[in-house]
């Protein structure tokens, strides 16, 4: 087998492609919001919140979002403005930190800024409720006269009632609930399209600005139960408590990243736990609060996979049992992703058996090995279903027709048998006396495989620029019928390729699989990232599709492209750290908007290639550092693991500067060791390898093989 170095090269030279070990520019990479979506929403409730409250881009709360309807359908809009002429201009919005989810928008008039802070509150004897704080400040020492107002989209009938000093605005002619309190006396007009809350004119100056705080109860609490004299600061102040208590991590694993690293770090772990819920009894890691609020098992096994880097050890058990009582009697696992999605079998093994390994414990694994029996079963029929079916995928024995998605729907597809194919791989690995269903997986896997070697002999296709590639549907598909237009891309749904190659580890390095795949994604690379890989066909990306590719680069030892890729991501995001399913390129005419947002496979990944760029497990080999470069470095910040679950164990690690070098203290705790455990030879283009204290290390082919026998060492790089 080649090694990655000498691959790296001969691809470099066939396709034009940068060697990862190029030198780049030292500088880190710049993370600006530059490709941030226009139209994007953001999570303010609790941790396991059942009230998913979101505000929008320009300050407005959106409610009632419905199962099976449009992305931007919410049955009740509320936002905020003023009366006057001039329209309402958002010059910024933002948390107040990456941990604290208190949302501050900038709305600028000619006259007068409009500032709304938006939070929630859990207060005992009150229950959740939303709070809008308005605030109007002239923008010169005039004292002005002002008017806030509440716009409100929604069918139903609102109805309005004093309460002293303050309003109550309902909804239903009959007051049939409490939309929201204001500590404002309001006059409600019906606009024929909407309904506007005017609150009487009050006068602003700079040092005195006009301010009103309005409460959106959660839990269908009565007028009585809403303090709607309380000081807007007094409730500030309890929710700044609530998050600065809450931590990102549990346990005894913590992270130090520089910025803006940390910044994502911790957002994405507070969205993940926005968006997670109890339903029925079991605890849900869902993938968003609206249109992907659920369990999808794919999205689930990237996101409990977060979860355990985070700490969450009991959270992700519960998960993952959530993600297995979707087994069906047949032995499939079917969840949000539908009938036809055959791969969710297959991923619910592969999660069974990464759980078992990250969290050293077999035994759910082992008492689960009848249910994986029985998936493994079920996958095996398909094969039958195809060759009943007549189609390609049966001439070929792969698995029967099925749902593609990321782009592609139902059709004679590759992506069940390539997901099934991990899912199978990791099975076929578990230890013998720890399963069942090893000889029977490892049997459908080697059959299954050699399937789709034979298919890919036959189906691999030639892209414009001179490589091959394998595409996600097979030539005979009625889909190639259609007008040019209409077609797929040669990069849609090769989503599930880039898992089988890693995390599934399906393929070897020089697998001409891989080659084309690779060459794809760059070819098809825009805004730093892929692009029209998923259901936005023309002039879109789908935005955590990236970081599948990036990990790819990575394993490959193609650094460069990773950082490149990864940095892409984190630029698609929102300023508020989170990501909307698929978005527009910038400048396209013709484009929409695609899925949930916080979309949480999104987070998830941001976590899991953080996690990679300091120590990726590849197999039995331990690749530490495999993605940190001179940007990293230029910071001068250290970076930091303790406790980080791994096949092998726990491991810590600590990379620090320490005067004209840098130090990575190492330490694996209980737990099989790896076969290898490699450090890159430099770190960027100016800090090249020099020793290790305290195990056996070589160089060879820009790698450092430490003994991995040796359970702690310290290495060091000289920086010229």
């Amino acid at each position: 087998m080649i090694s990655r170095r000498h691959w790296i090269a001969s691809v470099g030279g066939g396709l034009g492609l940068a060697a990862a070990a190029s030198a780049h520019a030292e500088a880190p990479a710049k993370t600006d919001f530059r490709c941030s979506p226009f139209d994007y929403q953001t999570a303010f409730c609790m941790p396991d919140d059942p009230h998913k409250s979101l505000v929008r881009q320009d300050g407005a709360l959106l409610y009632g979002f419905a199962a099976g309807h449009d992305l931007r359908y919410f049955s009740t809009v509320v936002r905020f403005t003023l009366g006057g002429m001039e329209p309402d201009r958002v010059v910024r919005q933002e948390l107040e930190s990456p941990q604290v989810p208190i949302v501050h928008t900038h709305i600028e008039r000619p006259a007068a800024d409009l500032l709304l802070t938006t939070f929630a509150t859990n207060r005992g004897g009150e229950g959740r409720i939303d709070n809008v704080l308005v605030e109007v400040r002239p923008r010169s020492p005039k004292i002005r006269h002002a008017v806030p107002l509440a716009i409100i989209d929604s069918r139903a009938e609102l109805s309005v009632e004093k309460a002293g000093a303050a309003s109550l605005v309902y909804t239903g002619k009959q007051k049939d609930a409490l939309l929201f309190s204001v500590d404002r006396h309001v006059h409600l007009e019906d606009n024929g399209h909407n309904w506007a809350a005017m609150l009487r004119d009050e006068t602003a100056s700079a040092d005195r600005p006009l301010r009103c705080l309005f409460r959106f109860p959660q839990e269908s609490q009565n007028a009585g139960q809403i303090d709607t004299a309380v000081p807007p600061e007094e409730l500030l102040e309890e929710a700044r408590a609530f998050w600065h208590g809450w931590r990102a991590f549990e346990g005894d694993i913590s992270w130090e990243l520089p910025h803006p690293y940390c910044d994502f770090l911790t957002a994405c772990a507070r969205n993940i736990q926005q968006a997670r819920e109890v339903r029925n009894g079991k605890l849900t890691f869902q993938v968003g609060p609206t249109v992907y609020r659920g369990l999808w098992v794919v999205d689930g096994n990237f996101i409990l996979e977060a979860a355990r880097y985070l700490g969450y050890d009991a959270q992700a058990r519960q998960g993952l049992e959530t993600t297995w009582s979707y087994q069906r009697p047949n032995g499939s696992v079917i969840a949000g992703g539908g009938e036809q999605h055959w791969k969710d079998t297959a991923i619910a093994m592969f999660s069974l058996v990464r759980q078992a390994e990250l969290s050293q414990d077999w035994s759910y694994c082992d008492a689960m090995q009848g249910s994986v029996l029985r998936g493994v079963e079920f996958l095996d029929r398909l094969r039958a279903r195809a060759k009943e079916e007549g189609s390609a995928n049966g001439k070929y024995g792969l698995l029967a027709r099925g749902f593609a998605d990321g782009g592609l729907g139902f059709g004679a597809e590759l992506t069940n048998t390539l997901w099934s194919l991990a899912g199978l791989k990791a099975v076929a690995q578990v230890p013998h006396q720890n399963g069942s269903a090893v000889a029977p997986a490892r049997k459908l896997h080697d059959e299954l495989r050699a399937a789709l070697d034979n298919a890919a002999r036959h189906e691999m296709r030639r892209h414009p620029e001179g490589f091959e590639y394998l595409h996600m549907f097979l030539r005979d598909d009625p889909v190639w019928s259609a007008s040019a237009w209409e077609q797929p891309r040669p990069q849609s749904a090769q989503w599930a390729l880039s898992h089988a190659i890693y995390p599934g580890l399906v393929f070897d390095i020089n697998d001409p699989i891989v080659r084309g795949h690779i060459a794809l994604m760059k070819a098809c690379t825009e805004e730093d990232v892929p692009i029209e890989t998923g259901w936005i066909h023309h002039e879109g990306l789908w935005t955590y599709n990236a970081p599948f590719v990036a990990h790819v680069y990575l394993w490959a030892g193609m650094a460069d492209w990773a950082r490149r890729t990864f940095h892409g991501f984190l630029n698609h995001a929102s300023p508020l750290y989170c990501w909307r399913e698929e978005q527009p390129l910038r400048g396209s005419v013709l484009s929409d908007y695609v899925g949930d947002m916080p979309h949480n496979w999104a987070s998830a990944e941001c976590i899991l290639f953080l996690r990679h760029m300091l120590a990726l497990e590849d197999g039995g080999t331990l690749r530490l550092l495999a993605g940190i470069g001179g940007g990293e470095l230029a910071q001068h910040d250290p970076c930091v693991m303790r406790g980080t679950p791994t096949r092998f164990g726990r491991v810590n690690l600590a990379l620090e500067p320490r005067g004209q070098e840098w130090r990575l203290r190492f330490e694996r705790g209980p737990g099989p060791a790896p076969r290898a455990v490699e450090l890159p030879e430099s770190l960027g283009a100016r800090a090249d390898f020099s020793g290790v204290a305290g195990a056996a290390a070589k160089s060879a082919g820009g790698r450092v093989q430490i003994d991995p026998r040796a359970a702690s060492w310290t290495a060091t790089w000289k920086v010229s």
